[in-house]
């Protein structure tokens, strides 16, 4: 196979541009520290299971890394999990999100109670997580572990006079902040912050709640730390006071982002919060955001019932901009997973046709074809995440009859470390799978090959396993290859 250098930032390496929301242009990436990447992204309230619009941003971030550590970057990755403290609006007002949980599910109001239905809603996100190829983050701070970072940044803000005390709790002084609101306003935010009397300004926004029943002892009363403070704490204790790229929704700009900003910088004492601030746009449904409280909303195992592959879902975002709205619906969704397993099944042909070719493939230089494309998907990815000019060349590079097929083996591998898409993994194991049911097996044996080979592409484990099961009931044995091994089938006995 052909080899070269994984390691694409180099002199020759196109300059990384990004969207930045904060200076409303795209500019090119300067990182506080050379070679390396500080990003947060604000992470689910794990209070109920999370749908396909949340896992948008997600795969955006995801996507993110990806092309940084594509380009040689070492990337700290921070998803924060949100167990307390978020409202059901973004502002001050509305019922405590995990509140209403344990209220839904019949548990006495306790922190322990709390705490319990967030671990098990954090597993369902890491899960679907990890159907969609979503790498790990670094780290996954829980706010509830995070009080005392907290309290330090109110205790900060209250010396510095920009912090007050009011009866409902404590709260930022927006007028404290020249430039309040410097990343972007809506119409009518004013709504999402509510009114109370007591506040100085209707922009103030509370950095503790107080709650003499449930909550926190801290120095200046009992209660729940603001989602908005959480954010700030933990984004400053795992990548400091100022680092490289925040992202989120777009509907974290007006409120969320604003209120981070305006407080971790008055805590820091001017410090930028984070350099780039990126954002990706909603996924539409019913001519709306797809959210739970509408309960308009799709989960991964929803796509899996129907048959629908998570990396369906994954194709399909990346087919359009992270800043595109996309209008959700069964089936666009059926299309991807079309174009997908047609990506699949080209990919497996050509990785069949080298495995049947006579003579053994030897390293030799790279051609111009070759150069082209990985000069151009660099290009592509490093212009603020190109990623359908991406897909649209990976196309064009399998219909390209001037690019041998080991040189289009080996360039689909490297476009995948930024798409994320599992491709070369499900095309080797679908050649293989397409030997075997070519081979003298009973037929009820190639039915099951198949049916796990569709199964393990859908990451549907339970039924993979189960299928195993029946073969080898059947008087086979099946065993899956590691990532440079083929699948096997032998007779028991």
């Amino acid at each position: 196979m052909i080899e070269f250098n994984n390691n694409h930032m180099n002199k020759n390496t196109p300059e990384i541009t990004l969207y930045n929301t904060l200076g409303k242009a795209k500019q090119k990436f300067v990182p506080i520290n050379e070679g390396k990447v500080g990003m947060y992204h604000c992470g689910p309230t794990v209070y109920d299971y999370p749908h396909i619009g949340n896992l948008r941003s997600y795969v955006f971030a995801d996507t993110i890394r990806r092309v940084f550590e594509y380009n040689g970057y070492k990337v700290n990755q921070v998803i924060n999990i949100t167990d307390i403290g978020h409202l059901s609006s973004d502002g001050d007002e509305g019922e405590d999100k995990m509140t209403k949980a344990i209220l839904r599910e019949g548990k006495t109001m306790t922190l322990e109670s709390m705490r319990e239905i967030a671990n098990r809603y954090y597993q369902s996100f890491r899960s679907a997580s990890d159907d969609l190829n979503i790498l790990p983050a670094t780290t996954y701070p829980f706010a509830s572990d995070h009080i005392k970072e907290d309290v330090e940044m109110i205790s900060t803000l209250i010396e510095k006079d920009i912090a007050y005390k009011t009866s409902r709790g404590i709260y930022f002084d927006t007028s404290k902040k020249a430039d309040y609101g410097k990343l972007g306003q809506v119409e009518g935010d004013e709504s999402r912050i509510g009114e109370d009397s007591e506040k100085r300004n209707y922009r103030d926004f509370a950095v503790w709640k107080f709650d003499d029943k449930l909550g926190y002892d801290t120095p200046f009363g009992k209660g729940f730390p603001g989602w908005h403070i959480e954010c700030s704490a933990m984004s400053a204790k795992y990548l400091g006071d100022s680092f490289d790229i925040h992202t989120g929704g777009i509907d974290h700009i007006p409120v969320h982002h604003n209120n981070e900003i305006a407080q971790s910088e008055c805590a820091h004492d001017g410090k930028p919060l984070a350099n780039y601030w990126m954002h990706n746009a909603f996924l539409i449904f019913d001519g709306g955001k797809m959210a739970k409280s509408t309960g308009t909303f799709v989960t991964i195992d929803t796509l899996k019932e129907k048959g629908i592959s998570p990396l369906a879902y994954r194709y399909w975002l990346l087919t359009a901009r992270y800043s595109t709205s996309l209008n959700f619906s069964y089936e666009a969704l059926e299309d991807a997973g079309r174009a997908y397993t047609k990506l699949i099944d080209s990919i497996s042909s050509i990785l069949k046709s080298i495995a049947d070719a006579s003579t053994e493939k030897h390293s030799k230089e790279s051609s111009e074809h070759f150069k082209n494309y990985q000069r151009n998907f660099v290009n592509f990815v490093n212009d603020d995440l190109d990623t359908p000019k991406a897909i649209a060349l990976m196309w064009s590079l399998l219909k390209d009859a001037e690019v041998e097929g080991d040189e289009k083996i080996k360039l689909i591998e490297d476009f995948d470390k930024v798409l994320g898409l599992n491709i070369i993994k499900y095309a080797g194991e679908k050649a293989v799978a397409k030997e075997l049911l070519e081979a003298d097996l009973p037929n009820e044996i190639k039915e099951l090959i198949e049916t796990r080979e569709k199964a393990r592409q859908d990451k549907d484990w339970a039924k993979s396993d189960l299928l195993r099961i029946k073969i080898n009931e059947a008087g086979y044995k099946i065993e899956d290859g590691g990532k440079n091994e083929s699948l096997k089938i032998s007779k028991l006995g």
